[in-house]
């Protein structure tokens, strides 16, 4: 397996649609894209040629939906076959999908369904994780997921146990502050002690998203502007883990790019800040 060495790809933004003319005409201060993966595993056609004219200018990350690293299916070796294909095509700093089932049976509820927290459920993600490593030949990012359901048979929180998968499997992990503040609120914890228990070496990248409140729960949903509450989190995780690769998801509602980088200039802003008073501090 190729090493992956831990890389800082600086502030970035999810590749969409809606921004690609603008991004090939006015080059923006953007330091990478992160691509959604099942969008690009077409043979050919307008995808690839935008793909390919914008990966001229920026370093890129691939981000998969179709993993399902926790079902009890086959792995699909056919999907990660088209993967791979991609991965040749992009030279991505990394992959990346959730820690979720998909579905059952191989039929898929398009939806990012949680785990139980076990140790049985440990076991099994860490030999499937191990399996698409090794398929790759690239280690892999899981990402923590919002959830709105809890298991009575979990035996721990969700942090040790994506924490204690990352070590086992040797895989590193896409920390979506959005999806903890909203699980936070569903579930009734304390998201500094996610933040806290982290593993600093195991962070590779952030997600930053919006989310849509309903008052006795939170729905993510990629459609709102980053909460205050979300950026608080933000600051504390780059206070405690130092800098990591930064990006702003955006799925709907999209605004204006020049929108957009303005959300990430705060992301700037924020570690600027961190920074200078960590080095005061010393």
């Amino acid at each position: 397996m190729m090493p992956n060495k831990k890389t800082n790809l600086g502030f970035g933004l999810g590749l969409r649609v809606d921004h690609y003319e603008t991004i090939i005409a006015e080059k923006p201060a953007v330091d990478w894209f992160e691509i959604l993966t099942e969008n690009y595993l077409v043979p050919g056609g307008k995808p690839l040629y935008y793909l390919d004219k914008i990966r001229e200018n920026y370093p890129m990350v691939m981000h998969g939906v179709s993993l399902s690293i926790g079902s009890n299916d086959d792995i699909d070796y056919d999907y990660l076959s088209q993967v791979k294909t991609l991965m040749k095509r992009v030279e991505p700093a990394w992959i990346s999908d959730h820690l979720c089932f998909t579905g059952v049976n191989h039929k898929n509820m398009h939806d990012l369904l949680p785990l139980p927290y076990t140790e049985n459920m440990i076991n099994h993600v860490v030999s499937r994780i191990k399996a698409v490593q090794d398929f790759l030949g690239k280690k892999i990012l899981i990402e923590n997921v919002s959830s709105y359901i809890s298991y009575k048979q979990s035996e721990m929180t969700e942090w040790e146990f994506i924490s204690e998968i990352s070590k086992r499997a040797d895989c590193h992990i896409l920390f979506d502050i959005n999806n903890v503040y909203v699980s936070s609120i569903n579930h009734e914890f304390n998201p500094m002690d996610y933040i806290r228990s982290m593993p600093t070496d195991r962070l590779y990248q952030i997600h930053l998203a919006g989310h849509l409140n309903k008052g006795d729960y939170i729905i993510d949903t990629h459609d709102h502007d980053v909460v205050d509450s979300v950026w608080d989190l933000y600051r504390k995780t780059i206070e405690i883990h130092g800098m990591i690769s930064t990006m702003i998801e955006r799925d709907d509602n999209i605004p204006a790019l020049s929108y957009l980088l303005k959300e990430l200039n705060q992301a700037r802003s924020i570690v600027s800040e961190v920074i200078v008073d960590t080095e005061v501090l010393a």
